[in-house]
């Protein structure tokens, strides 16, 4: 018979030949490993509903200019028009979509994301038509400037992390590094994508996709009313653009720009020397990738010190970095070391935009964050705009190789922008240690 016994020993017994022994020796509870830091950003309530609308909502972004390209020189047999009527877009961009974000800060994303997009959508439509149907030069340029009323997507996932996560400045970082990687991400299929449905299947293809995925997503995104940042009908602070710290901000944000226009074109033609445009997406892809990773890597690591001095230290590595490409088409001049340089390069990329839209989001005034952080996106168009015309000049006068030092003058001038500029401002330094939404 079995004896009685005490907790913390053990109980022998046996049943039929076979000797048991059943031990209750007490049993220290083991510990769950805490989640990481996504795992964490995803468990608030509502964020996955919101961020599924909007990545669907934004992968049309690295769609239109392409789309547009193929589709306009497929049909009119020129390069230039198809050029001037994308570029025609990207300014009315940058003039409409501060106004936009203005507006989406005063009456809601909701109430004002969403008829924006119908107009978008509604332009891209009709450059479609008008391309189909053989209209006047001058419908291209009218019908792609409608769609200047696309909203800021990034910028409103942002907004709502901001609120969501307000007071938790590490887990605001990992939201923002997420929506950078994201951000890259889409940059990095979209043209893929457009590529893919334009020659498969018609040129109108990738426009037209394009504008469903904007649509449907931007409805997905708006309709989770429960994470939407309230409206602020009448904002105390100042207007973002002359706010303490903006204006330095937007500088360091067209000299990056710089870099990003700058490098597509003269990778493009450094391929097409080479006899291999068509892989000149692909090699750009792996810049992308080289951001997309870094960013992520960048959102799980728990940073200390001043936002500026991290800054600095990101630019200065973007400057080093965005020499390999360079050194890679100078002694080699082969694409494939040249990938893998770019995929090197890009990982100075993601840290910088995620302290550069950090900073943003601290010196934008209460109540118009969009706004700011949409001002900070027109900068950088402007960059790209500058640095591919920068960089189209080199490449025609000089050499596709030589291209390759426009990125790296503007890295440099980002750098010494932000070094002249902010680090050494007393009111901006005092200003990164305050708490802020």
């Amino acid at each position: 018979m079995p004896q009685p016994t005490s907790g913390d020993t053990r109980l022998f017994t046996v049943t039929s030949d076979t000797l048991v022994v059943v031990d209750f020796t007490p049993r220290e509870p083991r510990v769950p490993r805490e989640p990481g830091p996504y795992r964490r950003l995803f468990a608030v309530p509502g964020a996955r509903a919101f961020t599924a609308g909007n990545l669907l909502a934004r992968l049309p972004m690295g769609m239109f200019a392409l789309s547009a390209i193929v589709m306009i020189a497929g049909s009119r047999g020129s390069y230039a028009l198809a050029g001037a009527v994308t570029a025609t877009g990207l300014a009315a961009t940058a003039v409409v979509t501060p106004w936009t974000a203005r507006l989406v800060d005063r009456h809601g994303q909701a109430r004002i994301a969403l008829p924006a997009t119908l107009i978008a959508v509604l332009g891209s439509l009709a450059l479609v038509a008008c391309v189909r149907y053989d209209a006047p030069d001058w419908t291209l340029f009218a019908s792609y400037a409608a769609t200047a009323t696309t909203p800021n997507t990034g910028g409103m996932s942002r907004a709502r992390w901001a609120h969501l996560l307000k007071g938790r400045p590490d887990a605001l970082h990992t939201a923002n590094s997420f929506e950078q990687a994201a951000d890259e991400l889409c940059f990095m299929l979209g043209p893929v994508l457009a590529a893919v449905l334009c020659g498969t299947f018609f040129p109108e293809a990738g426009t037209l996709t394009g504008a469903v995925l904007l649509l449907t997503g931007v409805a997905l995104f708006t309709a989770q009313r429960s994470t939407e940042p309230p409206a602020v009908r009448r904002a105390a602070g100042r207007a973002p653009l002359r706010a303490p710290g903006i204006r330095p901000l937007l500088l360091v944000c067209l000299a990056t720009g710089g870099v990003f226009g700058s490098m597509e074109v003269v990778t493009i033609a450094f391929a097409d020397g080479q006899g291999h445009r068509t892989a000149a997406g692909a090699v750009l892809a792996f810049q992308a990738a080289g951001s997309c990773v870094a960013g992520l890597l960048y959102g799980a690591v728990r940073l200390s010190g001043p936002a500026w001095a991290r800054l600095l230290w990101c630019l200065a590595a973007m400057a080093a970095l965005m020499t390999l490409p360079l050194l890679a088409a100078a002694l080699t001049g082969s694409l494939l070391v040249l990938a893998g340089a770019l995929l090197v390069a890009g990982m100075a990329t993601a840290p910088t935009m995620v302290t550069t839209m950090t900073l943003v989001q601290r010196h934008t005034p209460e109540g118009r964050l969009n706004e700011g952080m949409t001002l900070a996106v027109t900068g950088l168009l402007g960059g790209i705009a500058c640095g591919s015309a920068a960089g189209g000049w080199v490449v025609e006068h000089v050499s596709a190789t030589a291209g390759y030092g426009v990125p790296v003058a503007a890295a440099l001038t980002a750098f010494t922008v932000a070094g002249t500029l902010l680090s050494f401002g007393a009111s901006n330094r005092s200003r990164d240690h305050r708490t802020h939404h």
